[in-house]
């Protein structure tokens, strides 16, 4: 018998609206609720109780960087606040992290008035260290609400919750980077989460206080530009494409773009020159001093290589070799290979993130889900943070934190995460270079890889790695082992950047192997959902004969 349509579509509202108004499945729903709620804050906690513990542990100049920007904004007129180079930390982060120093420093001058003036350079009281250390640990608040917004939209289950909840906060590449070396990269991470989580529920307010966030976000630190592309191609194709609407819903992002802009940079309208001077400084180099595990480490690796060979034969001047002898990558040349500009770094970067928003522009609704953005987000992420000009090594965090929310979702994310998230916090480990730290770091490393391993095998209940990919994964603790002992007793104090440079070179390989087989899996997935949407719609035409 035919049923029609319409009668098929009101029986499906009748049965929501009766589950729905369930008392029953209510209570039970605002119980499970009050329960993650609670596991949320007990992790939180215990979390923030380690934090403690690393007060006064190693931090790095970022310290002082911070520092000095407190007393810029304290004591200058907004008017000075890009202009000042009384100290070699000059402020280069956009202007809603400047206002967010200011507010910080109201309450640092009854904590230790001399941490605000400008001349203190390099001043570490006791109590200065406490209160910057204390204004991380507090901020995280912002990572701990973005990680329950983001797991109210893509967890289903407890078990999906809890171990999201743990991969997240307890992050070891956090730890170390914003509660060691000192920085605020879990706050501004919080506020990512925070505006995926309202763009993927596709309902028109949620996605505009989602593009808010974000535009927000890029005024608090534009390292997030990187994945912009994947959040304007989102914003297209599911709200301003969507009813016919597309110039007034355009309009209206671009509203609240331009307000943001407005807000943030307007006070600095006489010295936008200044401003952007500071924050996009191509003047630095291809790479950093400690090389980012990228492409161009493998790149600028191979060169330090064949300037030996070429050396050995006589093919290479003296003067020529000694550009790069330190390890450093500034405006100099590379001794052997074409030295790539940022024009071609900026090329090589687009075109390796196109095929990905080209993909996420084309696809039908029910191609695609709001993973698949995440997905686009976090290669976005890795293919600026592979092919980028002068990348730091920390902003792998950019694609491993959005991945956690996927790996506790899909068992394919899950392979990707364990081998990215293992890799690039092996990376950040040369950062915390002291050597009363070797222990620590060794031990965080392992503990999260494993706890991260055993909790997602667990929940898949299958083995998501390959035999080469846990060799490889269980070697990395061994380059800190090496760095801190086995160089020393081979090479005494000769060839002293080897040791990072191996860790770069090796962990580069990891993080683009990651990428390549995060692009297979990411075209595969979507290929799949559109065949299996063409047979779908091939039974629909077989078995409902058309009305007319």
């Amino acid at each position: 018998m035919h049923v029609p349509r319409t009668q098929m579509k009101k029986a499906a509202r009748s049965k929501k609206k009766l589950i729905t108004n369930d008392p029953l499945k209510d209570e039970r729903q605002s119980t499970a609720k009050f329960s993650i709620n609670n596991e949320l804050w007990t992790i939180f906690i215990l979390v923030s109780a380690v934090k403690l513990l690393l007060v006064y542990t190693y931090h790095s100049t970022d310290f002082e960087v911070h520092r000095n920007w407190l007393a810029i904004t304290h004591n200058l007129p907004i008017n000075e606040w890009y202009t000042n180079n009384n100290s070699q930390w000059t402020l280069d982060y956009p202007p809603f992290f400047a206002w967010f120093e200011f507010f910080l420093s109201q309450f640092g001058k009854f904590v230790d008035p001399e941490m605000l003036k400008i001349n203190n350079l390099n001043y570490a009281s006791h109590a200065t260290i406490l209160f910057q250390r204390l204004t991380v640990c507090v901020s995280d608040l912002m990572l701990l609400h973005g990680v329950r917004e983001i797991a109210d939209v893509f967890c289903t289950t407890y078990e999906n919750f809890i171990t999201f909840f743990l991969l997240s906060l307890f992050n070891v590449g956090l730890l170390m980077v914003d509660h060691i070396h000192f920085q605020y990269n879990g706050f501004m991470l919080g506020i990512l989460l925070l505006s995926i989580a309202q763009v993927s529920k596709i309902q028109s307010v949620k996605i505009l206080k989602g593009a808010g966030y974000f535009a927000a976000l890029l005024n608090f630190k534009h390292i997030y530009l990187y994945v912009a592309p994947a959040f304007i191609a989102w914003l297209l194709k599911w709200y301003c494409w969507k009813k016919n609407k597309f110039f007034n819903r355009l309009i209206q992002l671009g509203i609240i773009v331009m307000m943001t802009l407005l807000i943030s940079f307007g006070p600095f309208a006489t010295q936008l020159p200044q401003v952007f001077t500071r924050l996009f400084p191509f003047k630095r180099g291809l790479v950093h001093a400690y090389w980012a595990a990228n492409i161009w480490a493998l790149y600028v690796g191979a060169d330090k290589i064949l300037s030996l060979i070429w050396k050995r034969f006589g093919w290479l001047s003296i003067i020529k070799t000694a550009t790069l002898t330190g390890g450093l990558v500034q405006e100099d040349v590379l001794a052997v290979l074409p030295t790539p500009t940022p024009l071609f770094t900026f090329i090589a970067t687009i075109v390796v993130i196109i095929p990905i928003i080209f993909i996420l522009l084309t696809c039908t609704e029910r191609d695609f889900h709001q993973r698949d953005f995440i997905r686009c987000l976090i290669l976005c992420a890795l293919g600026s943070f592979i092919f980028g000009w002068h990348v730091h090594e920390k902003a792998i965090l950019t694609a491993i934190i959005p991945l956690s929310i996927l790996a506790v979702i899909d068992a394919d994310d899950a392979r990707i995460f364990l081998i990215l998230s293992s890799t690039g916090h092996a990376a950040i480990l040369p950062l915390l270079f002291p050597e009363d730290l070797i222990l620590i770091k060794i031990i965080m490393l392992s503990l999260y890889t494993i706890i991260a391993s055993l909790c997602l095998q667990r929940l898949f209940n299958q083995s998501l790695l390959t035999s080469y990919e846990w060799i490889y994964i269980s070697f990395l603790p061994f380059l800190t082992i090496y760095e801190a002992i086995v160089h020393k007793i081979i090479f005494h104090e000769r060839l002293p950047f080897l040791p990072l440079a191996l860790t770069s070179i090796i962990c580069a390989i990891g993080i683009i192997y990651s990428w390549i087989l995060y692009c297979y899996i990411f075209y595969s997935h979507c290929s799949n959902k559109m065949k299996l949407t063409c047979k779908t719609d091939k039974l629909i035409k077989l078995c409902i004969p058309d009305s007319n």
